[in-house]
C-alpha cells in the first residue's frame, strides 16, 4: 500500500489539524507493541477532552498481554463496524503504511490524514500533515506533546497511555533512547497523581505458563556468532505448537539476548509461515540495525529495527548474518 507523500508538521500544525476535524479514525500498525497500543489509547483520551467523535482501530486487535489497559473507547478491528464515516485518519507509530492492514487502504484514498510517528525512514505519507520525530523516545511522547499544547492536563487515562508508550519502547527507562525529556515527562505525570507502581504491576504480571516454557527453550537454543559478537535465536511455527505460546510472548525476548556479555547485535528470527519471517534486531551504540532491517524492506531506530521478510528462514539467516557483520566490521 503506497500514499503520496504530504507536508511535514509542527506540533502546532498538527494541533490544529485535529481541532478543524471531526469524526476521527485513529489507528496504529497491526500486531501492536505497547508504543502502538498505549499512544492510541492516549490519543483517543485527548480526542475526548477535545470533543471530538472519534473511532480506535487496529486490524489486528490489542494482544491479550495488554488487553488491562484502559481504553477510552472499544477497539475497532473491522473498518465496516465504525460508528460514522471518518473525516480524518490519525495514523500512529507506523513508519510503513502497510502496516496499518490492507482494509485502511479503501479509507486513505478518500480520507486526510495525519501521521504521528517517532520511525527512521517514515515517508511521511500523511496527506494534512506528518509529524514525524525520531528524537523522542515513542509515539505516546508525541500525543503528550499535542495535549500539552492543547492545555489538556496529562492525567488519568491519557497519561497511562503515554507512560506505556514510554516504558514499552525504552526498556522501562533503560534504552539508549532514554532522553532526559521522556524522563522530565514522566515525573511530570506522577507528580499530577499517575500510578506508575500499578501500571507496571498490571504490565509485568502477564505472564503464562506457555510464555514461560517459550522462554526456557529458546534460551537453551541461543547460538553465539561472529566471535560471540552476534546473538542468535530462532523460532519455528513448530516451537509455538509445542509450547501452546502466541507470537506476543516474544515481546522483550530480544532485549534479553542483548543482555549476553560481549553481545554487540541481538537477532531474533521468527517463522509467521513456512516461508514468512519475521525478524527483530537489537543493538548499542553506534552500531545501526536499522540498516538491515531496511535492507529486507523493514525499518525502526539505531538499535532497534524488524522486518518481515518473504523468504525460508533457512535462506535468509545466512544473508542476515553476513550484512550484520559488514555493519560490525565499519
Amino acid at each position: 500500500m503506497t500514499h503520496a507523500p504530504g507536508p511535514a508538521a509542527t506540533v502546532a500544525e498538527a494541533l490544529n489539524i485535529l481541532r478543524q476535524n471531526d469524526r476521527i479514525l485513529v489507528a496504529a500498525h497491526s500486531n501492536p507493541d505497547g508504543d502502538a497500543i498505549g499512544a492510541t489509547s492516549s490519543m483517543g483520551w485527548l480526542l475526548r477532552a477535545m470533543g471530538k467523535q472519534f473511532a480506535l482501530y487496529n486490524a489486528t486487535g490489542a494482544p491479550r498481554h495488554l488487553e488491562w489497559l484502559n481504553l477510552p473507547s472499544p477497539l475497532h478491528t473491522r473498518l465496516a463496524r465504525l460508528p460514522f464515516r471518518p473525516e480524518l485518519v490519525v495514523t500512529l507509530d507506523s513508519g510503513d503504511l502497510g502496516r496499518l492492514g490492507h482494509e485502511l487502504a479503501d479509507v486513505f484514498a478518500d480520507c486526510p490524514s495525519l501521521n504521528l510517528d517517532h520511525h527512521q525512514g517514515n515517508p511521511g505519507y500523511g496527506s494534512l500533515g506528518n509529524l514525524v520525530d525520531d528524537s523522542v523516545a515513542a509515539t505516546g511522547q508525541i500525543v503528550a506533546a499535542l495535549a500539552d499544547a492543547a492545555g489538556i492536563p496529562l492525567t488519568g487515562g491519557l497519561a497511562e497511555g503515554v507512560y506505556l508508550s514510554l516504558i514499552a519502547d525504552t526498556g522501562s527507562f533503560s534504552f539508549g533512547n532514554t532522553t532526559p525529556e521522556a524522563l522530565e515527562l514522566t515525573a511530570r505525570m506522577i507528580r499530577l497523581g499517575l500510578d506508575a507502581e500499578g501500571l507496571r504491576f498490571r504490565h509485568d504480571s502477564q505472564w503464562t505458563l506457555a510464555k514461560a516454557n517459550l522462554w526456557g527453550s529458546l534460551l537453551q537454543s541461543i547460538r553465539l556468532e561472529d566471535e560471540g559478537r552476534i546473538a542468535l535465536a530462532q523460532v519455528r511455527l513448530e516451537d509455538f505448537a509445542r509450547t501452546g505460546a502466541v507470537k506476543y510472548d516474544l515481546e522483550q525476548f530480544v532485549e534479553l539476548m542483548r543482555c549476553i556479555a560481549g553481545v554487540r547485535v541481538a537477532l531474533l528470527v521468527r517463522e509467521e509461515a513456512p516461508e514468512v519471517v519475521r525478524i527483530s534486531l537489537r543493538s548499542r551504540g553506534t552500531d545501526d540495525v536499522h540498516r538491515v532491517a531496511a535492507a529486507f524492506g523493514g525499518g525502526g531506530h539505531l538499535n532497534a529495527a524488524g522486518a518481515t521478510v518473504d523468504m525460508p528462514r533457512e535462506k535468509l539467516v545466512p544473508r542476515l548474518l553476513d550484512l550484520i557483520r559488514k555493519i560490525l566490521n565499519g
